[in-house]
Parts: structure tokens; C-alpha cells; sequence
């Protein structure tokens, strides 16, 4: 990444009549064009260093959803083998997959599987649990996606405008060695 530095005066130099401007570029003299561009630069550059762990949080809470997803319809199917609601106190065998025992005690917390039969209760306190963890990664993700559809703009933004601080330099200097 370059280094903007300001210059002392005592550092200003002329040549064939136009002044450099104060500030250095990674050691170099430079006009107030080239500050700007290297400034746009720069700051595209902190955006995209922004992007990236946020699209590495957006990626890992897609897998918890995918995960949680999962567990969801494991407790769901679970609470239908349920003989009806009026049976509520009666218990079944919970058959649910490792992985969703490793998910729910991972994601949701302290939930006792130990091999026993379950109240349907439990079962839809469960469910309710994972729709509540569901809905707060959503809300969350909802939140980053904005994040990130910001940052993409200003990174789109501040590459826009070292583009066309560039093609004007370039056009400015080609019409001062066509005039000379």
C-alpha cells in the first residue's frame, strides 16, 4: 500500500515553471492528481480488506442455517410420530441423527439426549428453540448482506474514481505534449 507523506516546503521543487505539490507517494514527489489517485486506491484497497472477513462470517452463519435447517426437520419429523396432540404426555424415542444431536448441542446448548424417551414437550420446546436461533442468524445475515452491499459500492465507488482520475492524468498530459 503506498505512503502519503506531506513534504516541507524546504522539498518543493520546480520544474519548467510548475510547482510539485507538497505531498509524497511512497517516497516520490507527486501532483495533486496522482494524490488523488493514489488516495482512491487506498481506499479501495481497505474496502476489499473489509469484504473479506465479512463474507467469511456471511459464508460460516450459512452453514449454521444449513445445519440448524437440518435439525429442524429431524425435531419436526420427531413431533409428528407423536400419536396426536391429546397425547401430549406420552413418550416416544427420539430418533434423530448424531449430526443433530451435535448441531442442537452446539447451536442451542444444553439439551440432555442421553438415549432416553422424550415428551412431546420437549420435543416442540426444542423446535421452538431452533426457530428462535434460526430467526436470529437470519436477522443477522440480513444485516451483513446490507453491510456488504455497502462495502461493494464503495469499493466499486473508489475503483470508478481512480479509474477516471487516471483517464483524465492521461488525458491532460497527451493535450499539454500535443500543445507543446
Amino acid at each position: 500500500m503506498a505512503t502519503i507523506e506531506k513534504q516541507t516546503p524546504v522539498t518543493m521543487s520546480q520544474s519548467w515553471g510548475v510547482a510539485f505539490s507538497d505531498y509524497k507517494v511512497d517516497g516520490k514527489a507527486v501532483d495533486f492528481q496522482d494524490l488523488m489517485i493514489a488516495i482512491s486506491e487506498r481506499r479501495a484497497t481497505v474496502v476489499e480488506g473489509e469484504v473479506s472477513p465479512l463474507t467469511t462470517r456471511i459464508k460460516n452463519r450459512n452453514a449454521s442455517l444449513e445445519k440448524l435447517g437440518s435439525a429442524l426437520a429431524d425435531l419436526t419429523r420427531e413431533q409428528a410420530s407423536f400419536a396426536s396432540d391429546a397425547a401430549g404426555d406420552k413418550r416416544s424415542d427420539l430418533e434423530i441423527s448424531q449430526t443433530t444431536k451435535d448441531t442442537l448441542a452446539s447451536e442451542i446448548g444444553n439439551l440432555n439426549f442421553d438415549n432416553r424417551k422424550m415428551l412431546k414437550r420437549e420435543v416442540e420446546e426444542w423446535i421452538q428453540r431452533v426457530k428462535s436461533k434460526i430467526d436470529a442468524l437470519n436477522n443477522q445475515s440480513q444485516t451483513d448482506m446490507t453491510r456488504l452491499q455497502s462495502l461493494v459500492d464503495r469499493r466499486d465507488e473508489s475503483y470508478s474514481t481512480a479509474s477516471n482520475l487516471m483517464s483524465a492524468v492521461s488525458d491532460t498530459r497527451s493535450n499539454l505534449i500535443r500543445n507543446l
